[in-house]
């Protein structure tokens, strides 16, 4: 299997009147609420979608 690192994904803002598609992105990562975390492998897809609500959340790698 690839070793793909995992990062810590963690929302620092809330999502209220926030662009739809954003707030969505949040929920797919499975954000709920601020100071809430997910750690998710660090695949293209997920990069993605942190790049794109990252004025939302806080991003730190996560060591083994």
């Amino acid at each position: 299997m690839e070793d793909v690192p995992e990062i810590k994904i963690t929302q620092v803002k809330s999502t209220i009147g926030r662009i739809p598609v954003h707030r969505r992105t949040a929920r797919a990562l499975g954000l709920r609420r601020i100071g809430h975390s997910v750690v998710k492998k660090a695949h293209p897809s997920i990069r993605g979608m942190v790049k794109q609500i990252g004025y939302l959340v806080r991003v730190e790698e996560v060591s083994r």
